[in-house]
């Protein structure tokens, strides 16, 4: 922080106005706008370019996964909107964003105070960048998953101009708070119990409770009893092909024990990431067992492992997540190299936007037993971690939803210290929220037309598809 004697006051007033001003380069209206593509563009050649790094036995399970429906398609192809976005008009207000905001990205899961916490929850893309691709893929993903519930298209409409709505109103509240008051704002779950009980059916509230009573039951308790094996006396992960594969199965014996040493080494390094405090706590813990494990939709193929430890005795396990970490597909559409590594990244941005972050959330990068250097983050397995069972969604609670995932997503942008300039742009009118309800209902007919183009390369043989 550098003190300057005469230097200008803070105004949120000069914020706002320097909004406004934005609106000039890019009006409001024009952020409905899917831009136009080349005549030869080839979205699935953008998911095969993805592929080329990843463990090539699991990228079919990945294309298995996206074709499931238009919305699993979606929740996979960060990088094509990502694509389409960089192309398209863009505000030149930039904050710490998500990138793959869609609804299934916010969850509920435990804060180190042990309240249950609703906030977004998946940063594998986070990156400096236009506070509205957020939003966009926020809005979008509400179109097409009310698509798949058999809303009507107004309904779908509704959804996206909810969470719009919900965003720029609650951005303009964040802009009236304090810095402080804005870092320590949240969701728990008593409040959002609370704000829902009006707005919902007798139904819908046993669907909450379904989503609080799912985060309560996913501890590292349940996470051993599901995942764990007793052999010959000593715990081991299961043996559950290609899901869970524990090193020794998945490597011959030379090749596991070098993986187990270097994942230990893994553990080590991230070790240096955490507050001492935290140091001190892990290292009460004895790594005992490492698999790899498939998680996801998008991340399919990325290297992810999963790591057994044990605390005071047999009865005191937990579970760390290694998933590597590489550039954000927003950075790469835009043409821009992050000064970070990408587990490193990764861990910034979600420290940056979420209220409360993960105990045991660290980085690190290490050269593997192939000689590739390679960054990851880690977190924790299981921390009561749920999300929404969108199945189960209707067309008011779908709305609601996207209102209350408007107001986090509003949140966590405004921890970046521009929420006046961001409530400037937007205004008081539903400018804003029109423009986005009409991309997204846009886009929806792009993510279909590039499912049915897996579909077809499927179907053609260009890709290879395992159920998984």
């Amino acid at each position: 922080m550098k003190f300057v004697h005469d230097a200008p006051l803070p105004n949120r007033e000069f914020d706002r106005q320097r909004g406004r001003a934005h609106r000039d380069a890019v009006p409001r209206s024009a952020l409905s706008d899917v831009v136009d593509r080349s005549p030869n563009f080839d979205p699935v050649a953008l998911l095969e370019a993805q592929s080329v790094d990843r463990v090539s036995d699991l990228v079919p399970i990945r294309y298995h996964r996206m074709l499931e429906s238009p919305f699993a398609f979606f929740r996979g192809a960060a990088v094509i909107q990502a694509d389409d976005l960089s192309r398209g008009p863009s505000s030149a207000i930039e904050v710490q964003i998500c990138g793959d905001a869609h609804l299934s990205n916010f969850g509920v899961f435990a804060s180190p105070e042990r309240r249950l916490i609703f906030d977004v929850n998946d940063f594998d893309e986070t990156t400096v960048g236009p506070f509205e691709w957020d939003v966009k893929r926020l809005a979008a993903s509400l179109v097409i998953a009310g698509e798949s519930l058999g809303l009507t298209v107004r309904q779908q409409e509704n959804a996206a101009l909810s969470a719009a709505r919900s965003y720029r109103n609650s951005m303009r509240e964040f802009s009236k708070m304090g810095a402080m008051e804005v870092w320590y704002a949240a969701l728990d779950l008593d409040s959002l119990i609370l704000e829902l009980q009006d707005f919902f059916s007798d139904e819908a509230m046993r669907q909450v409770d379904g989503v609080i009573s799912r985060a309560k039951g996913k501890t590292a308790q349940r996470a051993f009893e599901k995942l764990v094996d007793i052999v010959d006396g000593r715990p081991r992960i299961a043996y559950d092909p290609p899901l869970l594969i524990p090193l020794d199965r998945l490597f011959d014996l030379a090749e596991s024990v070098s993986m187990s040493e270097w994942l230990a080494s893994v553990i080590e390094g991230y070790a240096t990431t955490l507050p001492s405090d935290r140091q001190e706590l892990l290292a009460q813990f004895t790594p005992i067992d490492f698999a790899r494990k498939v998680v996801g939709v998008g991340s399919v193929g990325t290297r992810c492992y999963i790591m057994l430890l044990l605390g005071r005795d047999g009865a005191d396990p937990f579970f760390l997540q290694a998933k590597e970490a590489n550039a954000s597909v927003v950075d790469r559409a835009r043409g821009i190299v992050s000064p970070y590594d990408g587990g490193e990244r990764v861990v910034r941005g979600q420290r940056m936007m979420q209220a409360t972050s993960d105990l045991f959330l660290g980085w690190h990068k290490v050269i593997g037993i192939d000689g590739i250097e390679r960054s990851f983050y880690m977190r924790q397995l299981y921390d009561n971690k749920a999300s929404i069972n969108i199945e189960r969604l209707t067309a008011q609670t779908l709305s609601v939803y996207g209102r209350v995932c408007g107001w986090v997503l509003a949140r966590a942008h405004a921890r970046s210290g521009k929420s006046s300039e961001i409530a400037g742009f937007l205004g008081k009118s539903p400018r804003f929220d029109e423009a986005i309800a009409s991309y997204a209902l846009a886009y929806q007919r792009r993510n279909n037309e590039d499912y049915a183009a897996l579909l077809a390369a499927k179907e053609s043989g260009r890709i290879t598809t395992v159920e998984g």
